[in-house]
């Protein structure tokens, strides 16, 4: 930038725009950024559609010596399991995001409301998790003995429907964002706390709601482990997506390892090209939906980052 790159404009300080010489060295780091940002999953898809021979002879490369289909006919041997996890994977990323943003949206407000008596004693039992957990032994007895959620679809949906960190973050946000002006003009209009919450809270938290909906909604749709820890083998119709790939995954690798199943003999059986074409199913359809988010993404993103 020049010597005249700032200067007094209107009793103000004004930044001129930069010369031509500086907007094109800018604009070749981030094409080369982006194309750094797009080269793994680039690499990744290469690697699915690779010859498990020519892996074993050169590695992963972009340049395979034998291009093979094998990894994706593996999956489509099993399309209708595969077709019903996906939409398992789809409800449950829908229920579970939209139950998330209910029980965290309704907590960080109560928690935001200074005349709430109880405020500093909750905020505490919402911090306190953060930092110390029951264990895995003592959340598995609650949720099967206590409640009573194993083998069914709330088992994958309500143990991971609540954020402690993702409260915290909303309760700011209604703290900084939200004028208390209009909040105390609705309550001497009449108006009960739930309209208030619904009429004038949310409509103007948008930005943070999207942006922890987008979250949540990655969470559910990644989520694979309470499938594992809480549905059994024989309820294979409440496996999701991500479960179902990786048991696919895991019975690749076991018969590869061992040559004679079943007085058959295994040849050639794509256990590292299959393992990408997973990564491919996988993030496939949030690549697909992230175009459609972006411009709400992005400012959900710099929501309270500067405030006048």
């Amino acid at each position: 930038m020049s010597a005249r790159g700032i200067g007094r404009k209107n009793g103000g300080w004004a930044w001129n725009r930069l010369g031509r010489g500086a907007n094109l060295l800018l604009s070749a780091l981030f094409i080369l950024l982006s194309i750094l940002t797009v080269l793994p999953l680039l690499f990744v898809f290469i690697v699915s559609v690779s010859s498990e021979a020519s892996i074993a002879k050169k590695g992963y490369s972009f340049f395979p010596s034998e291009w093979s289909l094998d990894a994706y006919r593996y999956l489509l041997r099993s399309i209708d399991y595969i077709g019903h996890s996906f939409l398992l994977s789809v409800l449950l990323t829908l229920a579970g995001t939209i139950l998330s943003l209910i029980l965290i949206s309704t907590m960080a407000f109560v928690l935001s409301r200074r005349e709430f008596r109880f405020r500093k004693l909750w905020t505490a039992l919402v911090v306190i998790p953060m930092f110390f957990s029951g264990g895995l032994a003592a959340s598995y007895v609650v949720n099967t003995q206590l409640f009573g959620l194993k083998n069914t679809f709330l088992a994958l949906l309500l143990p991971g429907a609540c954020s402690s960190w993702y409260i915290l973050v909303m309760r700011t946000y209604f703290r900084q964002n939200i004028p208390a002006e209009i909040l105390e003009s609705a309550g001497i209009d009449g108006a009960s706390m739930p309209r208030i919450f619904l009429q004038f809270v949310l409509p103007l938290s948008r930005p943070v709601l999207f942006t922890i909906g987008v979250f949540e909604a990655f969470s559910y749709w990644n989520s694979w482990y309470y499938a594992m820890l809480y549905i059994s083998a024989n309820h294979r119709e409440l496996f999701p997506l991500q479960f179902v790939l990786y048991n696919l995954q895991k019975n690749v690798e076991f018969m590869a390892a061992n040559e004679n199943i079943s007085g058959a003999v295994i040849v050639d059986l794509p256990t590292e090209a299959f393992r990408m074409a997973v990564v491919v199913l996988i993030v496939v359809p949030i690549l697909f939906c992230y175009p459609f988010f972006r411009k709400a993404f992005k400012t959900g993103i710099m929501a309270g980052a500067v405030k006048e």
